[in-house]
């Protein structure tokens, strides 16, 4: 009977760039380890690769709806302000003071604006990640990426291994990623968690 074929050891990642966050992904009886949280290796569902890209397009169409109904919201209010202050001042000499709150509006909308603009600027800005993601048979998902994916798909390969040979161990070095259901989209559904700050996995 034929043996099945070992996968050579994978190798070490590549040196990970400024600020990321190195971290140790390894398989040893029987739990995959992803940081500090392990999988049980009989619990994984799916290892697959995909690129982790900003939710661009999404941010932009709501930052559009956002702009058009402040600006709609502010006109109406100023508007019904000039028409409330010109009834009121009708035939009396003066400044009835719609003026002042007519100012006050377009400044708290033009601040709404800026704040709008603050939270679309991240995602504009972010960069798209090839990562690895191991799917378990509950809710979580663990995420890796690393700067070479040729390095990620031969990891796939090492995982999918492990989860049908009990004797397989190896670890390596990764890099991690924190990663916001804000700023990227996930693709189907994945539920991520460990992250530092919002999701990112044990360690994204």
């Amino acid at each position: 009977m034929e043996m099945p074929a070992v996968p050579p050891r994978p190798s070490s990642a590549p040196p990970p760039p400024p600020l990321a966050q190195a971290v140790d992904l390894r398989v040893s009886k029987r739990l995959l380890w992803v940081g500090e949280a392990a999988y049980p290796l009989h619990n994984i569902a799916r290892v697959f690769t995909f690129v982790l890209r900003p939710r661009r397009k999404e941010a932009t169409a709501l930052f559009c709806k956002r702009v058009a109904l402040s600006i709609s919201v502010a006109t109406g209010f100023t508007v019904l302000i000039w028409l409330t202050t010109s009834l009121a001042s009708f035939g009396q000499p003066g400044d009835s003071g719609g003026g002042g709150l007519i100012t006050f509006v377009w400044i708290v909308t033009l601040a709404t604006l800026a704040y709008f603009v603050s939270e679309l600027t991240p995602v504009l800005t972010a960069r798209s990640h090839f990562v690895l993601a191991v799917e378990t048979s509950g809710q979580s998902t663990a995420m890796v990426t690393s700067a070479d994916p040729n390095h990620l798909r031969q990891l796939v390969g090492h995982i999918s291994y492990a989860i049908d040979h009990p004797e397989a161990e190896f670890t390596v070095r990764v890099e991690g990623i924190s990663a916001s259901p804000q700023i990227y989209h996930f693709g189907d559904n994945i539920n991520m968690y460990g992250g530092s700050g919002n999701v990112g996995i044990a360690n994204s």
